[in-house]
């Protein structure tokens, strides 16, 4: 009796530290790391906790997956264009290895600037045909450096509700006046931007394409009334870069602009450029100037080490050369999928040429059920729901690359169906 009596305190005792630590009431009676505990709790119970999935080997189509006896076809990388793994930019990153080493060991404005990042450097404006471009470590370090360098408190920034979380936070960085319209709606934009006009500089920003939707930002008309009202224009293009319009030069392309549209575009080398790391700012040789004299992301930061640059170098060559038909592979596997999934009465969500493609399912339940059932049948698919993506419109996004096969693409929409009927989704 006295030892279950003792169990039983410790336990009352436990709990008690909790909602202390919840509350932060008496921080001297608990561990000091149990606020921590309370978080990792929060996190659970909200039911967002992230479990990171094991591949063993290459990043490709097909995977092997930790736990799991068979491989199973990949339909969430980011590798739009198949090239993580391809084999000329494995060479090339070796290759850079091997002339430049493992890495600079310092930032670039002491002894971390080589002929590679320049060379980079160079091609990337070329490709979006702008006048000069910044290497960073990551395009959300591209995003999280360029708002405070541009913009003080006599000035306005006006993003769009759905921008991706580096876009925000790097606002939060600047004094600007921080203003928001509802996602694409230009009525409110240009609301928005009569409303600022006291200001004295404003600056639209945007994601070229929103990669929990699959839609496209309406770049025409935020181009038009950018003109109209004397904004500078700013597009996020990670999700767009390399594939999306007719030669792969992203939202402007697809838009019908001519390139150079927009004044400032942000971009990363870890999506469909080689899936390494790395992100870039490129637009007026002016702005790409003050940016490597007060960034903080770029001056504080290690450069960009010789494989990845090597590597992003072989991929922009490769592109430019107009040898390659990737992005039109990309175009026709993603019509295959959208189509073959309309056709079975799936409803997909998104632009008909973007490779991001959100089966809509709405419930929160159904889609984790539905996901389950496809990953048991080989296919790696993910739920998205409440608090990522509204509540009651729960999706799983697939995406599709390049390197899909006609075969793989075909087989995945046969378990969308299979498992669609199981559940009742289609008929």
């Amino acid at each position: 009796k006295i030892y279950k009596h003792f169990v039983k305190m410790l336990s009352t005792l436990k709990q008690s530290a909790y909602v202390l630590a919840k509350n932060n009431f008496c921080p001297r009676l608990v561990s000091k790391w149990a606020f921590v505990d309370a978080k990792l709790s929060e996190v659970k119970d909200a039911g967002t906790w992230k479990n990171e999935l094991m591949i063993l080997g290459k990043q490709a189509p097909s995977i092997k997956v930790d736990g799991q006896s068979k491989e199973m076809l990949n339909f969430c990388a980011n590798n739009y264009l198949g090239l993580s793994s391809h084999p000329l930019v494995v060479e090339a990153a070796i290759e850079a290895i091997k002339t430049h080493g493992n890495g600079y060991s310092s930032v670039r404005f002491i002894c971390g600037t080589s002929d590679l990042h320049k060379q980079l450097e160079a091609k990337i404006a070329a490709f979006h045909d702008r006048e000069d471009a910044i290497l960073y470590p990551s395009c959300f370090d591209a995003n999280a450096g360029i708002f405070e360098v541009l913009l003080n408190d006599a000035d306005a920034v006006i993003s769009d509700e759905l921008n991706h979380a580096s876009i925000i936070d790097g606002i939060r960085l600047c004094k600007a006046r921080r203003l928001r319209y509802a996602h694409s709606d230009m009525g409110h934009l240009r609301r928005l931007l009569e409303e600022s006009r006291d200001c004295t500089t404003r600056l639209v920003a945007t994601d070229g394409v929103f990669s929990m939707d699959g839609d496209v930002a309406k770049l025409a008309e935020i181009a038009a009334l950018a003109k109209e009202f004397n904004a500078i224009t700013f597009v996020d293009e990670c999700h767009s870069t390399g594939f999306l319009g007719a030669r792969g030069r992203g939202t402007e392309e697809h838009c019908g602009l001519e390139q150079g549209s927009i004044d400032i575009v942000n971009s990363t080398l870890g999506k469909a450029l080689g899936g390494a790391a790395g992100g870039y700012t490129c637009g007026p040789t002016s702005v790409v100037s003050l940016l490597r004299q007060r960034s903080r992301p770029y001056l504080f930061s290690n450069t960009l080490p010789p494989a990845v640059v090597g590597a992003a170098i072989r991929v922009f060559d490769l592109l430019a050369s107009g040898e390659t038909d990737w992005p039109q592979r990309l175009r026709d596997n993603t019509r295959r999928f959208r189509g073959a999934m309309q056709e079975a009465g799936f409803q997909v969500a998104g632009d008909p040429d973007c490779p991001i493609c959100p089966v809509m399912l709405w419930q929160e339940r159904l889609a984790k059920d539905f996901a389950e059932r496809m990953q048991l049948a080989g296919m790696f698919v993910v739920a998205f729901s409440y608090p990522v993506v509204p509540r009651g419109k729960a999706r799983i996004r697939v995406q599709l690359s390049a390197g899909h096969s006609a075969e793989q693409i075909d087989r995945v929409v046969g378990e969308f169906v299979r498992v669609g009927r199981e559940l009742k989704v289609v008929a």
